[in-house]
Parts: structure tokens; sequence; C-alpha cells
């Protein structure tokens, strides 16, 4: 087999060293570590993943895999997710327990979820994601939650997102569903993560210790540029590397930027490719946990926190004795970008989750950006993506029919051409990606 280089050491790129096999391999990576989006990062005794990282895959592949990178020392949950809403918790989703909820609100959301479905038209293809919801809700459930919580995770407003995305990852209640769970609490889980996985130790980041054994990754290289006519890599640190065949894991929109000779047209639809970025702001408190919730929502269009979670509730290895770890998420991008000073969102922060009863009193307070967090479906997105792809297929890239997809049907999905140039994982891509399709986006391509 020809040598292969791989740019990028996530699950992907660890991913397709691993099927193509590391010996048929080379991977270079900017940072001073591997896993990329899953790398687990340890502050003073805690460990922190950058989001609530957990594996609720059902493919037995990924399963035993996993497995096996932890050596069977993992731990199994049946998950504890709840929403916030301005001093109410409810259950999530919320569509599904609005029994949580507060009577006027409740009476409300029932009422117009029930006109909604009386006048659906199930002939009618929705044009965006905010008249997904309002076909899937009525208006007062999605005035109050979807599309408010829409604004805060994805930084744009729902009207401006496609539908191809959802999928699964939206609950689309049964009618009965919705009227049962606004009176009581249903005997059933709607989430799609009803059970998850966690390493007992070393964080998330463990989980793919199985795909970095005996790989071959050169640290601190970072991309400058590429000349793909001539098939050389150009590194910050003033190296350079002659390659046969290129695997990128890196974000889209980046490796055309340092791609020569790239035709204004491209940039310009690269450009247009739009992610969040995500602020997290990881606090301690000495003592444990106060809530039982692995991971929570927060609707309240007020407050900073988007989605927070309890390291020290994925596992105690987490977090020394006693000691709780509550992560914050707090998302921006260009479309809405952040407006005040760290110190100052780190000081807000730390009063929500106070107000919301996480913690008595914070011990520490540290922050970490993440440039790239989640790829932003908009409607420009598929157009601009399809003009990149097609521009990289004169320097060996094979599009695949579902290329443009966000989400992969891995039951469906078989092994593909793969030429000189590929492209792998969620930003690689451009995709919907967890950590089990960026572990199958290597298997697809080599096995």
């Amino acid at each position: 087999m020809q040598k292969i280089t791989i740019l990028g050491s996530g699950a992907a790129g660890l991913s397709c060293s691993y099927h193509a096999g590391h010996q048929n391999c080379i991977i270079f990576e900017k940072n001073e570590y591997f896993g990329g989006h899953l790398y687990s990062h340890q502050n003073n005794g805690f460990i922190w993943d950058e989001g609530p990282h957990v594996s609720f895959t059902k493919i037995p592949y990924v399963q035993d895999l996993f497995y096996k990178s932890v050596k069977g020392e993992l731990l199994e949950f049946s998950s504890n997710v709840s929403n916030w809403f301005k001093g109410s918790w409810i259950p999530h989703p919320a569509q599904s327990n609005l029994f949580a909820a507060p009577e006027i609100l409740r009476k409300s959301c029932l009422k117009d979820f029930l006109k909604a479905h009386k006048k659906k038209d199930k002939n009618k293809i929705p044009r965006n994601y905010e008249e997904w919801l309002l076909n899937a809700f009525g208006e007062t459930f999605t005035k109050t939650f979807p599309k408010a919580y829409t604004k805060k995770y994805w930084t744009v407003e729902a009207r401006e997102l496609a539908t191809d995305w959802i999928g699964n990852r939206v609950y689309y209640p049964k009618k009965e569903d919705f009227i049962n769970g606004s009176k009581m609490q249903l005997n059933k889980q709607t989430h799609y993560i009803d059970k998850f996985r966690y390493p007992s130790r070393g964080g998330f980041k463990s989980f793919v210790n199985e795909l970095r054994l005996d790989s071959n990754i050169k640290f601190n290289h970072k991309v400058s540029k590429i000349d793909l006519k001539n098939k050389i890599i150009f590194f910050n640190n003033g190296k350079q590397h002659s390659f046969e065949r290129l695997i990128s894991t890196l974000p889209l929109p980046e490796l055309i930027k340092i791609i020569l000779n790239v035709p204004p047209e491209i940039k310009h639809a690269a450009d247009l490719l739009l992610c969040s970025s995500l602020l997290l702001v990881n606090i301690t408190a000495n003592h444990k946990a106060l809530k039982p919730y692995h991971w929570l929502y927060v609707y309240d269009d007020n407050k900073l926190s988007t989605r927070i979670n309890h390291i020290d509730l994925l596992s105690s290895g987490n977090t020394p004795k006693d000691k709780t770890g509550v992560q914050v998420e707090v998302y921006f991008s260009s479309k809405k970008p952040l407006t005040d000073d760290i110190s100052e969102i780190k000081k807000k922060v730390v009063q929500e989750v106070k107000e919301m009863g996480l913690i008595i009193q914070e011990e520490s307070v540290h922050t970490q950006i993440v440039k790239y967090a989640n790829v932003i479906f908009d409607h420009n997105r598929r157009s601009a993506q399809n003009k990149v792809l097609n521009w990289l297929e004169q320097f060996g890239l094979e599009r695949e029919d579902d290329d443009l997809e966000p989400i992969t049907n891995w039951q469906k999905k078989c092994r593909v051409k793969s030429g000189n140039l590929m492209l792998a994982g969620r930003y690689g891509q451009w995709k919907y990606y967890w950590s089990d399709d960026c572990v199958m986006r290597g298997k697809v391509l080599f096995n």
C-alpha cells in the first residue's frame, strides 16, 4: 500500500491510520497531544473533556473497540438529563415532560400543540428548522424552548437553519406522548441517549487508546500551506513533507485557506461554511455534586450558560475526592460574537450555576476556547460545500453519494472508493458527526 499522510490525530485521523495499518501511515498533529476534540485535559487533579463527551453508540464494532481501549474498565449509566427553565427543573426532552413546567405554560403549550396537529399538512415540507418546530410542537413550546435554545446553541435563528441535520437528534413526540407527558412523567425514556458509557479513568480520550497504539504521530506540526499539485506540505516549524496519498481531518474551511492557488470563488464558498465556537467555563467546588444530572440544558435566553455537565458524575476519577467539577458551555460565532470580556463572562456564569443550585461556592474557575464546535447547517451550507468538494476532485478527491448529507447511515455505507485525497471527521467532512461516526469513517475507507 502507498504511504498515507494524515493531518490531525483526532478520532477520525487515528481511525484512518488504524484501519489502513499504522505501518502504512504517518500522522501530523499541530498539538503536543493526540485526540483532537476528544482530548481530556488535566488541571489540578481534575479531568475536563471538551464538553460532555459520552459514548452512546449502538454500533457493536465501536462498542467493542472502546471496550478494548480501556481494557473493560468503563462505567455504564442510565442517562439522567434535565432542563432548567426559569426556576423549574424539567426532565429531558421537555416536549415529553411538560408535567414539570409551570401550569400556565404547560396548558398553553398543549393547546398550541393540538392546534398545530389539527391543521398539519403532511405533504408540506418545512422550508427551515423553525417551520419544522412549529409543525411538530406548536407556537408556544417552539418559542419558549427550542427556538430560544437554538439561538444560544447554534448561534443563529431557527429559521436560518435547514432541516437535513435533524435526524433523530430532536425528539418528535407522538401525540399521546406530548399529551400524557404534560400530565405526568412517562414510564419510558424518550431521549435518544437512554444509556451511555464512559471510561473509569483518564477521561473520554481513553476510548481511543486502541486506535492510538503503535500509531506514527509527529506532534507540534502545524500545517502552514499545502501544494496539492506537487504534493508538498509545509509546516510552521519550517519542515516540509512530500506525500503520495493525503487524508485531511482539518476543518474544511481551514484546509481551503492553506491550499496554494485556490480560485476566489472557491475561497468565497469556503467562507460560507459556518461553525460555532465554544467557551468552556470549568468551575470546581469543595463539595460533591448537588444535583444528580449528568448534563443539563439551560433554556433561559437571559443566561449565558447553554449546556452544563458534572464531570464527577461521569466518573469519580475525574475529580479529587468529595469535590465537584461543573463545566458550562457558552457558544459564539461570527453570527453571534461574544460581547463581554471573558472575565465578566466567568463571573456571570458562576452566578448562574449558583442560582441553579449546582454549587454553593466556587473554589476555582478557568476557561478554554474551542474554535470549532458545531457545524452550522444553514441554507448556504450545501451549495457552498458542493462547490468546494467539486474543486477538490481535480486533486484526487472521490465524491460520494452522501458527502453532502450531515448524517451518515453506517448500516448502508459500504467501503467507498478512496482516491489520493480523502476527507475524514466532523470538521474535515463538514458533518454532524459524533465519535462513533469518526471511527466508522476510517473503517469504511480501508476495511
